[in-house]
């Protein structure tokens, strides 16, 4: 008989949940990521997915491939981190972000947005090209940090395909824009780029929002992507810090509403967007 590609297996739930413990571990001391305050059901769910297309049955498995074999250690490390965006691929968000932007920014000496756990180069772009369009771009500087350094070049290298662009410009229109997206790109090679007076605003730097502590403060923080898969006590080690790095009437947009119960509550305003909200003490 040929090669058969072994089934995913379901372990017993005590058995994977140790399993899943001991590779949260294996991560951590391997190679210094912590992903062991997230949602259990989400880290399974990407885990699973790995484990399908790599024909392993176990976590076990999986830690071993993991600890022994780069390779899989950057697809679990991949899988685990903010999925990458494209181009204007969350419509809302982005007609809240021109809804939003002068709000937030408008008055400010040197207005800064941070872009935490980035989805990569076209998320950024993105925003880029909103703030560009609002004539807001000029005197604002976008922090854009993603958790591994593997990422960090991604984004700094980033390109898209030509062919694209028409997938990229129905999105556009459909997020609010106006005009023709590929105003903004320049060819690199075979491929575009964001064109260099965009791409100048854009600050890319390598950070982890588990252990590292505030390094600026900000006019806008946008996060909204990477706090789903956040357990309760990551996401208020996570919301403080944001606090600790927001400006006074600074705008923080995240996944959902602050908790009624939290700390902060009676420290910010909600905003008629979903998500968003305005620091008033």
């Amino acid at each position: 008989m040929g090669n058969v590609t072994p089934m995913l297996r379901e372990a017993a739930p005590e058995v994977e949940a140790l399993e899943l413990e001991l590779l949260l571990e294996a991560l951590l001391q391997r190679y210094g990521y912590d992903f062991r305050g997230h949602e259990r059901a989400a880290l399974r769910r990407k885990l699973r997915a790995v484990m399908q297309r790599r024909g392993l049955r176990t976590l076990s498995q999986l830690q071993d491939r993991v600890l022994h074999e780069p390779a899989a250690a950057s697809a679990a490390l991949r899988a685990l981190h903010v999925p990458p965006a494209t181009l204007f691929d969350d419509p809302d968000e982005a007609r809240q972000l021109r809804q939003l932007a002068g709000a937030g920014l408008r008055g400010a000496a040197l207005p800064r947005i941070w872009l935490a756990d980035c989805a990569g180069a076209e998320q950024a772009w993105t925003l880029a090209i909103i703030l560009a369009e609002e004539g807001l771009l000029e005197q604002t500087e976008i922090h854009a940090t993603v958790a591994s350094d593997e990422l960090l070049a991604e984004a700094q290298d980033a390109s898209i395909a030509p062919e694209s662009m028409a997938r990229y410009q129905a999105a556009y229109v459909r997020s609010g824009g106006q005009g023709e997206l590929s105003r903004f790109f320049t060819a690199s090679g075979k491929r575009l780029a964001l064109a260099a007076p965009l791409r100048s605003h854009i600050t890319w730097a390598q950070y982890n929002l588990v252990t590292d502590a505030s390094f600026n403060e900000f006019n806008m923080i946008v996060c909204r992507r990477a706090l789903p898969d956040f357990g309760p006590l990551l996401r208020q080690r996570v919301l403080h810090l944001f606090h600790a790095s927001l400006a006074p009437f600074g705008i923080l947009g995240l996944d959902r509403a602050i908790d009624a119960t939290d700390a902060l509550t009676a420290q910010y305003a909600e905003m008629p967007q979903p998500g968003w909200c305005r620091r008033i003490a």
